[in-house]
């Protein structure tokens, strides 16, 4: 009798996808966890009642929980994630480290500041002032650190711009625990909006700020050819005709755009931007065409997922989003940091 033989993990064929087919894929994965994002939370609603809530409105406590709490802090983290993973994967195209993160480099933390700086000055402002300032925080910090990195030896190099971001970071921590500790009511009225959370979000909010969400993807989108030959490095970029100082500045507005608008959105929420872009690099290699649309569904995904844990996994009490974010983004940080940065 002949013996049954049982293929080597070496020898399985994994079928192959193609990218059109991926991302429609983790668009209906991502709209299943949107629908399950909205059943749960300290109590459970059937999806019965969800649906009830959007044909039938009744006014009833349920439905008022799905339509004035869950759907738009759902909504939020889709918009959200998407924001800061398509601005990571920009920011690591760009320059080339595989280290860059909104977060990591300052851009969030800057934004941050500018909103708690506004606070402490002039009181609770307009969602739209909020906005602004975290633009201009953003901004700015990314041109300081930009520049701080310049000066290092060699340039701007990965190395040289994760250690002025952390650098930056540092300093822009201090600045903002200085005001917290000077005043208390700036404190009370940011302090769970620091850790990074989606809780008490209304659509109002949503829609004052979606505007930039969109025309940051929308760029971001239209820059995939441009990235992807960047990413080979300068010269090769301009070897090939590319207009580098315009698509450098270009991809600067997307990223300020989109970690602004999350800041302002959500406060700053870290590792998205820095762990997305490498998931997606498993399925898609170097091609930024495909790279950014799939971190847009992937970063909403995890954040989605994220939040969903933060909220059940102490329930009736709940964590912020960020302490989730960075429960899984520090040890792929610290993986990130051993193996790729030396090269």
């Amino acid at each position: 009798m002949a013996k049954a033989s049982i293929a080597s993990p070496k020898n399985w064929h994994i079928p192959k996808i193609s990218p059109l087919a991926g991302l429609i894929l983790g668009i209906l994965i991502l709209f299943t966890c949107l629908v399950y994002s909205v059943t749960l939370g300290a109590a459970a609603i059937p999806f019965s009642k969800v649906l009830a809530s959007f044909i039938t409105f009744d006014g009833s406590y349920e439905h008022l929980v799905i339509q004035t709490v869950r759907l738009p802090r759902s909504l939020f983290a889709v918009v959200v994630g998407a924001a800061l993973a398509v601005a990571g994967a920009l920011m690591q195209g760009l320059t080339r480290n595989p280290l860059a993160d909104p977060g990591i480099l300052g851009i969030e933390s800057g934004a941050a500041l500018a909103v708690v700086v506004t606070i402490f000055i002039f009181g609770s402002s307009s969602l739209s002032m909020f906005t602004v300032v975290a633009f201009l925080g953003a901004g700015t910090t990314a041109m300081l650190v930009y520049l701080l990195g310049s000066l290092g030896r060699g340039g701007a190099t990965p190395l040289n711009l994760t250690i002025a971001g952390a650098a930056i970071t540092a300093l822009i921590s201090s600045f903002i625990t200085a005001i917290l500790i000077l005043s208390q009511r700036t404190l009370d009225e940011i302090r769970f909006w620091l850790a990074g959370s989606l809780a008490g979000r209304d659509f109002n909010i949503l829609f004052s700020t979606l505007p930039f969400v969109v025309i940051g993807l929308i760029l971001a989108f239209a820059l995939g050819r441009q990235i992807t030959t960047m990413s080979l490095g300068d010269e090769v970029a301009k070897g090939l005709g590319q207009q580098t100082a315009w698509v450098k500045i270009l991809t600067a507005i997307s990223v300020v755009l989109l970690a602004g608008s999350s800041v302002s959105l959500a406060g700053p929420i870290g590792f998205i931007g820095l762990v997305v872009p490498h998931m997606v690099r498993f399925f898609i290699k170097a091609d930024y065409r495909w790279i950014l649309p799939y971190s847009a569904v992937v970063g909403a995904t995890l954040l989605l997922v994220a939040d969903v844990a933060a909220r059940i996994l102490l329930k009736p009490q709940e964590l912020p989003v960020g302490v989730m974010t960075a429960l899984i983004g520090s040890p792929f940080f610290v993986y990130l940091a051993k193996s790729k940065v030396k090269k």
